[in-house]
Parts: structure tokens; sequence; C-alpha cells
């Protein structure tokens, strides 16, 4: 997707770059789970990756509405569940909010960094940690069904400012 060689993009990117990987990504990921990718659960993942931050369903919801979609909350769940569902996004547990996962086409535990400035988030994959996790899940007898790791602080930006 976007160039991680920092986690959370530079300002200035080509944005427009992520959102067109990930798209074709998701579109890879339905294919490959048999799964449709329809019109509103295209738009609405379109919406996630519009920016690096996490947005909550009525954010998308207003955001649909001002477009003149007719859309009610379920409409918007029901996509989110789809896209969960197919990793294609993350749920950030502690904003109740969703952001596209850049890595859709491969099972992990993320870490979520989230800036409490400017609020982008960014995922790594740091296998000392998911390797940490699953051990001590195994050591308890825990099944895991989900993970999710968050980390807050602040970005590169916001901390020169």
């Amino acid at each position: 997707m976007c160039d991680m060689t920092d986690l959370f993009p530079k300002k200035g990117h080509d944005h427009d770059r992520c959102i067109d990987s990930a798209i074709a990504q998701a579109e890879k990921v339905c294919e490959a789970e048999n799964a449709r990718f329809t019109d509103m659960r295209r738009k609405v993942f379109s919406l996630i990756w519009q920016s690096h931050k996490a947005v909550t369903a009525y954010e998308l919801l207003d955001a649909l509405q001002a477009e003149g979609q007719r859309v009610q909350p379920p409409t918007v769940y029901r996509a989110l569940e789809f896209l969960t569902d197919l990793g294609l996004v993350h749920r950030i547990e502690s904003l109740n909010a969703y952001f596209g996962c850049d890595q859709p086409d491969c099972d992990h535990l993320g870490q979520y960094f989230i800036c409490t400035r400017c609020g982008r988030v960014a995922e790594t994959v740091d296998e000392d940690v998911s390797i940490a996790v699953r051990k001590a899940a195994r050591q308890v007898g825990f099944k895991i069904e989900a993970t999710t790791v968050e980390i807050k602080g602040l970005c590169h930006d916001c901390t020169t400012h």
C-alpha cells in the first residue's frame, strides 16, 4: 500500500495510490473467498480508505448521506461486518471505529498505533508480539478469537509540531 518505511505515511504521500491498491487487494480477497464486493461494500471500503484515520460507522453514514445516498445504519453495519470478517478492515475497539488493513491477504495479529492528536492509525505486525500473545494464551489454555493491541501516543508529525 503506502510506503511503510515509516509507519505513518508522511504528509504529501500519494494517497490515491493507497486507495487504488487497497481496492485492488480487496477485489482479490473477495474473489478468493467467493464473496461479493457489492457497490455499497466498495463505497464503505473506499470511504474508510479516504484517510489514515479510524472512521466510525456514523461518520460513514453521514458521508454516504452527504453524497445523496439513502442509507440506514444497518446497511453500514452489515458492510462493516462483511469487510471486517474478510480482514479488509480492522475495528479499533477503544474508538469504536474502523480503518483499512494493508495486509488483508495474510492472517496476522496486528498492533495498532493511534495518534491521540491527529487521529491517524497505523498497523504493524511484529511477530515477536504475536508469538508472545499466542504463547501466553496457550499457557493459560485460552483460545484466541480476536486480538487488539492498541498503542496510543503521538505520530511523528504531531511530535514535531
